[in-house]
């Protein structure tokens, strides 16, 4: 940069000899120019200190062990944010035309590809951790129910937990647990559940014909073990919410096996309702034995962004345009938070930007236009496009949220948009439905806090009609008006992204 250094050197030149020449601001100028100076030399702000989180204060104590999931943790802390002239000039670009190249990016960027750490999920691996390293410690069963919206790293987060458990175990000098990971969707009878549990416990025995696989391991953990420093077994049931039916007895039954006195069983129940164990376990808190509940938030737009820049560290080329993750994730975090759909729309972004590559290579006909791509000053612009760009994001973007019903949303006059802003509101605390009155009481809140004057009940009425006419609201029936049952029909994920761009209504759904 010689000619950016001179021009700025000569400027600094004419500055002094205007200062020089102005006899009245020179003091003054000096002496502002000199308190910036202390200023800049006093304040902690102009030098960079280098401070610790205090997540990393705590993994850094010398009373925390350094195996088991602190090692995930290191894993998982690598520096990710890089500015954009060291990314162009670390990474050398991609060839889109490459099908070695595009086919590795996108099996990174696939859902099935589990990442070497679970990134931005540390606190919540940690907790899990600590509760199944106290029950092998202590010898004692516990029950801990793991929950959250889709795609935020719950399933993820519990394989390496389950790794970094037995690793520690046998570090530590402990048995390592037998472990049973198991998909209650693959289930064919929600009772099938005790009979993997007994095959894994007593490998090979059978059961009577009279006895129940329930009804052996509520005998085998009631009675004092034959053998002394048995296994403990760790149960990791995803999908839980496949276990409900009518009476709940195969939920309840499985979170009761670890009451029994002598039970060995650490039970981790992963599910994306958060109220399931309020719901369907009330039993549970009424014999104190709730299980321990940790909440698995939906993904920020720093996280979703950090997560997509581990991923792509793995790429020895630069394939997005950072502006372009950034959207990406902007949008995904205001729309859902769901990690799988970020993926899913960088995968779609770089397709959008082969199908581009084919079509501008079949316009290109000349030998002159292919040299002149090749000369310098074109040389950058040759760079930006053979990259995922903000324009290939963005009908990416458009493409995976974009639906008949946000057009139809979009389309909805405000009062009607306002109803189903205040529809999402009211069902975000996990209510499935409502009554017409409650719904107004909640419309009529975001009318005051936006200064618009409401309608009337009947009016209210009728609007909550036509959207039940056009499929995103269900009404019920009753002879009082308040009294009608509501439903929403549609993804709140849909209105979200549907009004996100209207402040009031940005502000309303935050």
């Amino acid at each position: 940069m010689p000619s950016i250094a001179g021009c700025s050197s000569s400027i600094m030149a004419v500055k002094s000899d205007d200062s020089r020449s102005n006899g009245e601001t020179t003091p003054q100028k000096r002496r502002l120019r000199s308190n910036a100076d202390l200023v800049m030399h006093e304040s902690p702000i102009s030098s960079p200190l280098k401070r610790k989180s205090p997540r990393r204060c705590v993994d850094s104590s010398p009373n925390t062990p350094t195996n088991g999931i602190e090692k995930l943790e290191k894993k998982c802390k690598s520096p990710v944010k890089k500015k954009l002239s060291k990314v162009f000039s670390e990474k050398p670009n991609w060839n889109p035309k490459d099908v070695k190249q595009v086919s590795a990016v996108k099996e990174l960027l696939h859902v099935s590809t589990a990442p070497s750490s679970a990134v931005c999920r540390e606190d919540e691996q940690k907790r899990v951790f600590d509760f199944c390293k106290a029950c092998i410690e202590q010898e004692k069963a516990g029950s801990l129910y793991v929950c959250g919206c889709p795609g935020t790293g719950k399933s993820l987060s519990m394989e390496k937990v389950k790794q970094c458990l037995v690793d520690w175990a046998k570090e530590a000098g402990f048995q390592p647990p037998d472990v049973l990971t198991m998909n209650c969707s693959s289930l064919t009878k929600t009772s099938e559940i005790f009979n993997k549990v007994m095959e894994k416990n007593q490998p090979g025995k059978k059961v009577n014909g009279s006895t129940s696989p329930l009804k052996h391991l509520q005998n085998l953990y009631s009675q004092q073990p034959k053998s002394l420093g048995s296994k403990m077994m760790l149960i990791i049931a995803d999908e839980l919410d496949y276990l409900i039916t009518k009476d709940c007895a195969v939920l309840y039954d499985l979170f009761m096996l670890t009451t029994f006195p002598f039970s060995r069983c650490i039970l981790i129940g992963v599910a994306n309702a958060i109220d399931l164990a309020d719901r369907f376990l009330p039993r549970l808190k009424s014999l104190n034995c709730k299980p321990m509940v940790i909440t698995f938030r939906a993904y920020s737009k720093d996280q979703i962004l950090r997560i997509l820049q581990e991923r792509l560290m793995a790429v020895p080329h630069f394939v997005f345009h950072p502006q372009a993750l950034e959207l990406c994730a902007r949008k995904v975090a205001a729309a859902s938070g769901d990690m799988r759909k970020a993926l899913c729309v960088c995968r779609s972004a770089i397709e959008i930007l082969e199908a581009e590559l084919r079509e501008s290579t079949s316009i290109l006909t000349s030998d002159k236009e292919l040299s002149q791509q090749k000369t310098a000053p074109t040389c950058i612009i040759t760079i930006e496009n053979d990259i995922v760009r903000i324009d290939h994001m963005a009908v990416a973007l458009s493409k995976a949220f974009r639906s008949p019903t946000v057009d139809t949303i979009q389309s909805l006059p405000q009062h009607q948009q306002m109803i189903l802003c205040a529809a999402v509101k009211f069902f975000r605390g996990g209510k499935k439905d409502t009554t017409v009155g409650e719904l107004n009481k909640s419309y009529m809140e975001i009318c005051k806090s936006t200064i618009i004057p409401p309608v009337g009940i009947l009016e209210f009425l009728s609007m909550c009609r036509v959207l039940a006419d056009q499929g995103l609201l269900k009404l019920g029936q009753s002879r009082d008006v308040k009294l009608k049952r509501v439903t929403l029909k549609v993804d709140e994920a849909d209105i979200t992204f549907a009004l996100q761009g209207v402040r009031v209504f940005r502000n309303c759904l935050q």
